[in-house]
């Protein structure tokens, strides 16, 4: 039974970790979205993100400069992608796509000039990156059955931007439905010209949404290059922008739903990683790519059976035209 519980709780543990990056890209899709922007080019800005974080702190040896690197780039590239279909009213799903490959070559490139090491920066060390913080009194609560090791496992033992991502879920849910900004935000989403006929600027909104989504996928980004990693490495995202934006669907655009299909994903991830080599009843051993597969089945699953029952804001994917 203690194996079990342990096997448990550390299969646990790795969810949270996993699920970090896709909680922080879900929220930061959820402002862009909601404000009636599709932004498919959460990969793009976690992947830019990812490099800039990895490559700031690899320079300097310092982590907090890595993650304020890490979200200017998210944060430029949001603005990026804001001025394409905000502004100059671009296909959106376009624009998002051409962040997406841009980056995608981009970062490995500008990686092989600057530190000639494969398209990927130096490994990190201690200092460069966010350690794991240990809670008080884990170390000594470690040994009492059953709620120490969930308090030294599960709650102690992440670093910093796992508890922001924590902290974000319901902060998020706070302002998206109990401020003016969040009342004003679905509203963009919903009818943007009667936002306009309030004397609610549609464009800065919009816009302002953007900003907040290039904060949280710089966030998720840095997590992965100097806080879950020790480095950037090519195509390091493996995905996880799509899979933040298939939960957000599949969440049906709220943070806590959001929230809970990313930790499904998150699950499905860290059993993919302990069934690589395992023989299974009946079956034998399963090939690495077929177990690897196992969350992005999942998401084509989940979205074929709900997102027909997911109602995304009415204005969605449709750039605003002032009315004269």
């Amino acid at each position: 039974m203690d194996a079990l519980f342990l096997q448990i709780l550390l299969l646990a543990d790795s969810t949270v970790r996993l699920a970090t990056p896709l909680v922080l890209a879900a929220l930061a899709g959820l402002f862009a979205e909601r404000s009636g922007v599709v932004d498919i080019g959460l990969e793009g800005k976690m992947l830019g993100a990812a490099f800039a974080a990895a490559a700031t702190a690899a320079v300097t040896g310092s982590a907090w400069l890595g993650l304020g690197a890490g979200i200017v780039s998210a944060v430029f590239l949001a603005l990026v992608h804001g001025f394409a279909c905000i502004t100059h009213r671009g296909n959106q799903v376009v624009s998002g796509m051409a962040l997406n490959i841009m980056v995608a070559g981009l970062g490995p490139t500008l990686a092989e000039a600057w530190f000639q090491q494969g398209g990927r920066t130096p490994l990190l060390g201690d200092d460069a990156r966010f350690e794991p913080i240990v809670l008080p009194f884990a170390n000594e609560l470690r040994n009492v059955p059953i709620l120490g090791p969930i308090y030294f496992e599960l709650i102690s033992n992440h670093n910093i931007l796992v508890y922001v991502t924590v902290a974000a879920v319901p902060v998020v849910a706070w302002v998206v439905y109990r401020t003016r900004f969040g009342l004003r935000l679905r509203a963009v989403g919903e009818n943007p010209s009667a936002v306009d006929t309030a004397g609610i600027s549609v464009t800065w909104m919009r816009y302002k949404a953007l900003l907040v989504t290039g904060l949280l996928c710089g966030i998720a980004g840095t997590y992965l290059s100097i806080a879950h990693n020790a480095s950037f490495i090519r195509d390091m995202t493996a995905g996880k922008g799509y899979l933040a934006l298939a939960a957000l669907i599949f969440g049906k655009w709220r943070p806590v739903p959001a929230m809970l299909a990313c930790l499904l994903f998150a699950f499905t991830d860290a059993v993919q990683v302990r069934l690589q080599g395992t023989p299974l009843p009946l079956v034998g051993t399963v090939p690495t790519q077929a177990i690897q597969a196992l969350p992005y089945l999942l998401t084509v699953l989940l979205l074929a059976g709900f997102v027909g029952r997911a109602i995304a804001p009415k204005a969605i994917g449709e750039p605003y035209v002032k009315e004269r």
